[in-house]
C-alpha cells in the first residue's frame, strides 16, 4: 500500500467461484477474525453471540458463552490460543478457541468496547471504548496495564504497533492518536479524517493504516504525521486489511473489493451484501476472504493459489 493521489476508477466485476454462505447470525454481523492457522473462523455479531466457523466449509464448529450485550469485535492471539471479544456490556473476554472455555471475563471499561487487539507477542491487549478512552491489559490476568485519555468522544479502534512499544487509537473526533504502550504518554496526534474513524492496522511496510466514514483510507507516515489517501471509495470505509500484493476494503456502499497494492485500482469486486459490509477478513495464506455485514451473513470465499 503506497501514497499517491485518488483515482477515480471502474467497478469491476463480482468475484468467482461462488463463496460459502453462512446465515446463521439473527443480526448484524460486525467483525470476522481467522485463527493464525486459517482452520477457524470467528464472527461477532449483534445477536450477542461469538461462533467459531471451519474456514474451509463453513460448518458451525462452536459458540463461545458469556456474552451479555452485542459482540462488536474479535480477535486471535498470535500463537492462536486465544480469541478475544469486545462488548456492547462494556466487557473484555478471551476464550481457549479449541475447547470453548472461558479464559478471561473482564469489566473493561463503563461503555462499549468497540475494539480489541492483541500485542505482537500475545502478552498484551488492547481495547478502544465508547467511554471515550483506551487500555492496555494483561492478556492472563486481565489486570489493566495502562489507560488512555485523551479523545472527546467513543474511541472505536486500536492497534499495537509490530514492535509493541507503542498503540494506536482513533474514533469519533475524527483523530488518530499514538501512545507509548508502557506509560501511556501520547506521542502524536494524527488529523486529516473528516468524520468518524473505524478501524486501524499496520500494514506490511509497518506504516498505520485508518478507514473513516469521511469515505477514505489514509495511510500514515507516523513519524512525519503525514498520510496519502489509498484508492477511492463511494461509501465509508469499515476495514481495510493487505493480504499479498492485495488490500481488502469493506464499506457502507455494500461492497467488498481487493484493491491493487501499489496502485490502488480495484481488481476484484465481491458480491454485494444487501446492507453495510462491516467486516472482511483474510486468511494468513491469503487463500480465503470472508465478508460480513448488516445484512447478518457471511460469506467465505476460496481464492486459490
Amino acid at each position: 500500500m503506497t501514497c499517491g493521489l485518488m483515482l477515480t476508477l471502474p467497478l469491476l466485476v463480482t468475484a468467482q467461484p461462488q463463496p460459502i454462505e453462512i446465515d446463521d447470525h439473527t443480526a448484524d454481523v460486525f467483525s470476522l477474525a481467522f485463527s493464525p492457522d486459517g482452520k477457524l473462523l470467528a464472527s461477532a455479531s449483534k445477536d450477542r453471540t461469538v461462533r467459531l466457523w471451519d474456514a474451509a466449509t463453513g460448518e458451525h464448529v462452536r459458540t463461545l458463552k458469556g456474552i451479555a450485550g452485542d459482540a462488536l469485535r474479535v480477535a486471535f492471539s498470535p500463537d492462536g490460543k486465544r480469541l478475544a471479544c469486545g462488548g456492547a456490556d462494556g466487557t473484555l473476554r478471551t476464550w481457549n478457541p479449541a475447547t470453548g472455555d472461558a479464559v478471561l471475563n473482564v469489566k473493561a471499561h463503563g461503555n462499549w468496547v468497540a475494539g480489541v487487539a492483541f500485542s505482537p507477542d500475545g502478552k498484551r491487549l488492547a481495547t478502544a471504548s465508547a467511554d471515550k478512552t483506551a487500555a492496555v491489559w494483561d492478556a492472563e490476568r486481565g489486570t489493566r496495564v495502562a489507560v488512555f485519555r485523551g479523545h472527546t468522544e467513543e474511541v472505536w479502534a486500536v492497534a499495537f504497533s509490530p514492535d509493541g512499544k507503542t498503540v494506536a487509537s482513533a474514533g469519533k473526533d475524527k483523530s488518530v492518536r499514538v501512545w507509548d504502550a508502557a506509560t501511556a504518554n501520547e506521542i502524536k496526534t494524527l488529523g486529516g479524517h473528516e468524520s468518524e474513524v473505524y478501524s486501524l492496522a499496520y500494514n506490511a511496510a509497518r506504516a498505520l493504516v485508518s478507514c473513516s466514514a469521511d469515505k477514505t483510507v489514509r495511510v500514515w507516515d507516523v513519524g512525519k504525521g503525514e498520510a496519502a489517501r489509498f484508492g477511492t471509495h463511494a461509501g465509508g470505509v469499515y476495514t481495510a486489511i493487505e493480504s499479498g500484493d492485495r488490500v481488502y476494503v469493506s464499506a457502507s456502499d455494500k461492497t467488498v473489493r481487493a484493491l491493487d497494492r501499489e496502485t490502488g485500482k480495484p481488481v476484484q469486486v465481491f458480491q454485494p451484501h444487501k446492507a453495510d459490509a462491516y467486516a472482511v477478513a483474510v486468511s494468513p495464506d491469503g487463500k480465503r476472504v470472508a465478508t460480513g455485514g448488516k445484512d447478518r451473513l457471511i460469506r467465505v470465499y476460496a481464492l486459490g493459489n
